[in-house]
């Protein structure tokens, strides 16, 4: 085999000998990068070849099937950790090793690496030793073996032999250092960012085109009419932005065949129809089109509680009101999305565990790979991802049509289906859920998205959940404030007869309390489940705010100091003052000012204002700015958990707690408000995590904020419309017995809400109801202090992991899910989160989130086809395994309390005695 000199024309972009602070020391040219290929003999002219098989190892490269044509990535970082001084290695791992040691997204075993490389950094490091390679090798001759003629497997038999096999002892100083110092100046030190984002950018690809918006705009309109007609299914069913890349993919090679090559000039614009190849930064703009309004406006309780005859039934909640109202409140959180750029986009621990599968996919589809073999898989994640959707696709008729017991596998209860007690602990519909097997059915296996969320935030969230199961049996069981005379778990009121409570027996025309009809109906009362999710609410809230501001208050401290910095001088750059890899890469990019956040923030105020003032909302306008006031003191410390965790929670609790007290007797405005104080902060959040994908890819922040607008205009009016045709058109629709599961679980729970602590006030509750119920905030602000004493001195082997935020949280899955929704997605989570992302890395990054949204996919499909095709026109199979979850008490079958109110209640009804209600 003759040897060829190699050509370094297409590395030259990469041999930059700017700094890393230079955002030109993050650029290529992907072109010329890819003309020709680049063998592992090519790159790295100083490294031996043991020393280049060790990077590929520990980049996660090592299954390569051939070293003659190295990934875009591996060649990239080779080039970056040769020209790395030792110096400049070693500060950048103090630097990431004093502001990450805290961070539980980085893995153990890479900050004790940091450790140990800074604590065996050599003495005379800055004596002019330079980039001398230190090794534990007694020759550091070069390696006689020529990589450029090499195969994997020779090379990596040489690899095997020797010390380089295990990349977290230190065989040779000078290389790891430099190695671990580029994954953090160059890439990212989370492993999760890693495996989804590339380590440079080529500013060079076309993004924002026509194509983009037109395809943005056809599936926003076909994913706004999925989601929100499945919204109120139990379990929902959504399509997701993994989802729609599937078929954004093919839409855009389409679009790239039949589309004229021309070019016209619109003003100052010229818009190319057709620039080319279909490419990877158009495919995540044109998902970011549909990520933004994937999920359904909060204001679709609003309408569902406001319009329909078995709540409020408020005819005169026109299409006016309907617009005013969905526009308002879903824009009103853009205005707040600048603010929180500095706090949840720039800093480098905000990676969103939630958008990981986005990318991953993006990944697959549309950036080509060199054939692998990892642990003897050598399938492209393109075929594993369609493989996998045809399976999830396919089997998902087995749980959801042919046999629902794998669905609900409450197979506990068969072996007595009306003994209640039985029912109750192990149930999976109106029961606690302690199963073991509880689900076969992946919509429910994953509904706390088990292949994303970290492991610990899983583990956290389960071990709450568990607390809050024998909480929950203790109130029941001692029929505290009346629970036993209702269902254990349901989010539903019930009267002091034992029947579900009608706002309507105590409301007059205009929907306000009526203190005399209320004298006869006397207040409602809470489930033992929903009693403790409101406890818990109200902790929440205070020790979220003490304990994420102690804990976080260095990088919010910054992130203020920027801010105020950015008020005071429009033209300052938000980027300033941060300096990792990826943001560094932005700044090539132009920013959305701050005054025009703030001009959609004041527009969509005005909005709200029309909507208070033109229709009977019964809601001062002094109330949408309480609401704004309370979201700006919220948001920060809500966003920084959900970035890092993956989990949140939103401010409706507080805020219809608040406005109760100020408005009592008023469920109209609590509900008004309580959709702003939601929407602001949710839509915020929903914003900025989209604008955190564009950045892992490096799209243009303005093509973002634009394409993000016109979304978000465009679902709000499709979701309108679904709303009225399901209201007005599905029978049965938001009843319990719903046989296609449209039983409204989201607009039940805001219409009780609206009950207790809009029309019956929080004053009547904690004073005359559930006094009790007021201490729980005063317990969140207490418990907060031993958390974080252990949080700051508990050994860190034990206190790393530690999130109470989460352990809070996870009480909060009760009335109506519960343990069955969460066990088998532990069991998954354990299984890809913890296990195989840590012994089985290289596979983990490759296939974990790729097989996560291939899942999804194949569900949301096959729903959609199964709802249209048997069941909206009832088709359903009667046999055993459909009919077997719903034939007991578990079913709603029977005895649904262990108390009888007839029978065992004092003159016949429970709660409060007559003539003493608050």
């Amino acid at each position: 085999m003759t040897s060829q000199k190699p050509d370094f024309t297409n590395v030259t972009s990469i041999k930059s000998a700017a700094s890393k602070l230079d955002v030109a020391d993050h650029e290529i040219d992907l072109q010329a990068i890819t003309s020709s290929a680049l063998s592992l003999g090519d790159v790295g002219q100083t490294l031996t070849a043991e020393q280049k098989f060790f990077i590929l190892r520990r980049l996660n490269f090592e299954g390569l099937v051939s070293l003659d044509n190295l990934p875009v990535s591996a060649t990239f970082m080779i080039e970056k950790i040769e020209n790395l001084t030792e110096e400049e290695s070693l500060e950048i791992l103090k630097s990431a090793e004093l502001e990450l040691r805290d961070d539980v997204n980085v893995l153990t075993a890479d900050m004790d690496l940091y450790v140990k490389l800074i604590e065996q950094a050599p003495s005379d490091l800055g004596s002019g030793v330079g980039n001398k390679l230190r090794t534990n090798f007694a020759d550091e001759k070069k390696s006689p073996l020529d990589v450029h003629e090499s195969s994997i497997a020779e090379v990596a038999s040489l690899s095997s032999s020797n010390e380089y096999e295990r990349y977290y002892d230190i065989v040779d100083w000078s290389l790891q250092v430099r190695i671990e110092a580029a994954l953090i100046a160059y890439h990212s030190p989370y492993a999760e960012v890693r495996a989804v984002t590339d380590p440079y950018d080529d500013p060079s690809i076309p993004v924002e085109t026509f194509r983009v918006y037109l395809l943005g705009i056809i599936w926003t309109a076909i994913g706004a009419f999925i989601n929100q007609f499945f919204a109120e299914r139990q379990p929902s069913i959504s399509l997701g932005s993994a989802v729609v890349q599937l078929f954004l993919y093919p839409s855009g090679l389409i679009l790239e065949t039949i589309l004229p090559k021309w070019k016209f000039k619109v003003w100052k614009y010229t818009i190319d129809l057709n620039p080319g190849p279909w490419n990877h930064k158009e495919q995540m703009l044109a998902t970011i089109f549909y990520s933004v309004s994937a999920g359904t406006s909060y204001v679709s309780y609003n309408i569902h509680v406001q319009k329909m005859e078995n709540f409020y039934n408020n005819q005169w909640a026109d299409f006016g009101y309907q617009t005013l109202l969905i526009l308002s409140t879903n824009f009103l959180g853009f205005g707040f999305a600048g603010i929180m750029r500095k706090f949840a986009i720039y800093p480098i621990r905000s990676i969103w565990p939630t958008i990981l599968p986005t990318l991953a996919l993006n990944k697959a589809l549309l950036q080509s790979e060199r054939k692998e073999n990892i642990n003897g898989w050598t399938i492209s994640r393109y075929s594993f991802f369609f493989t996998v959707f045809a399976a999830s696709f396919l089997y998902n008729w087995i749980p959801t049509y042919l046999f629902a017991a794998l669905s609900y596998f409450n197979w506990m209860t068969w072996i007595k289906p009306d003994n209640y007690n039985l029912a109750m602990i192990t149930g999976s519909i109106k029961g606690l859920g302690l199963n073991p097997i509880p689900t076969f059915d992946w919509n429910i296996l994953n509904f706390n998205a088990a292949l994303v969320y970290p492991f610990y935030s899983q583990l956290n969230q389960y071990i709450g959940s568990f607390i809050a199961f024998f909480i929950i049996i203790a109130l029941n069981w001692s029929n505290n404030n009346w629970s036993g005379y209702i269902p254990i778990n349901t989010s539903s009121l019930f009267g002091q007869d034992g029947t579900k409570y009608d706002v309507k027996s105590i409301v007059d025309e205009r929907s306000l309390f009526d203190r005399s009809k209320y004298e006869v109906v006397g207040p409602p009362y809470y489930s033992a489940a929903n009693l403790v999710v409101y406890g818990s609410f109200f902790a929440i809230y205070p020790f979220s705010i003490v304990y994420e501001v102690f804990i976080n208050y260095k990088p919010m401290w910054k992130a203020l100091k920027g801010l105020g910095g950015a008020l005071r001088n429009f033209r300052k750059s938000t980027f300033e003052g941060f300096d990792d890899p990826h943001t560094k890469m932005m700044t090539r990019y132009k920013e959305v000012p701050d005054w025009v956040f703030l001009i959609v923030l004041v527009v969509s105020i005005v909005l709200s204002i029309l909507c208070v003032k033109l229709y009977p909302a019964q809601t001062p306008v002094w109330g949408i700015f309480f609401t704004v006031g309370i979201n700006f003191v919220f948001l920060i410390p809500l966003t920084a958990i959900l970035s890092t965790t993956g989990w949140g929670f939103g401010l409706n609790v507080l805020v219809e707690l608040i406005v109760g007290y100020a408005l009592p007797g008023n469920g109209l405005a609590l509900n008004f408000l309580k959709a702003l104080g939601y929407n602001i902060n949710g839509q915020a959040q929903n914003y900025i995590s989209d604008q955190k994908m564009g950045h892992y890819i490096k799209i243009p922040p303005r093509a973002m904020f634009r394409c993000q607008m016109l979304s978000v205009f465009i679902t709000s009016f499709i979701g309108l419309a679904v709303m009225n045709f399901q209201i007005s058109s599905i029978s049965n629709y938001c009843e319990p017995n719903n046989r296609q599961k449209f039983t409204c679980p989201n607009a039940t729970v805001f219409y009780n809400a609206s009950i207790l602590w809009g029309v019956i006030g929080p004053k009547k509750v904690f004073e005359g109801i559930y006094p009790i119920m007021q201490y729980c905030f005063l317990i969140g602000f207490l418990l907060a202090f031993p958390c974080i004493a252990f949080k700051k001195y508990a050994p860190r082997r034990y206190s790393k992991y530690f999130q109470p935020t989460l352990v809070i949280g996870g009480m909060l899955i009760y009335a109506p899910y519960n343990l069955s929704y969460y066990t088998g997605g532990l069991y998954l989570s354990f299984a890809s989160m913890w296990y195989l992302k840590k012994y089985y890395t290289t596979w983990w990054e490759k296939y974990n989130f790729v097989f996560s949204g291939a899942m999804d996919a194949g569900v949301a499909f096959s729903a959609i086809i199964i709802f249209f095709a048997v069941q909206y026109v009832d088709k359903s199979i009667y046999w055993w395994g459909n009919d077997v979850p719903f034939l007991g008490i578990d079913g709603g079958n029977g005895r649904q309390s262990r108390l009888n109110t007839t029978v065992d209640a004092p003159e016949g009804y429970f709660g409060l005695r007559k003539g003493n209600y608050p």
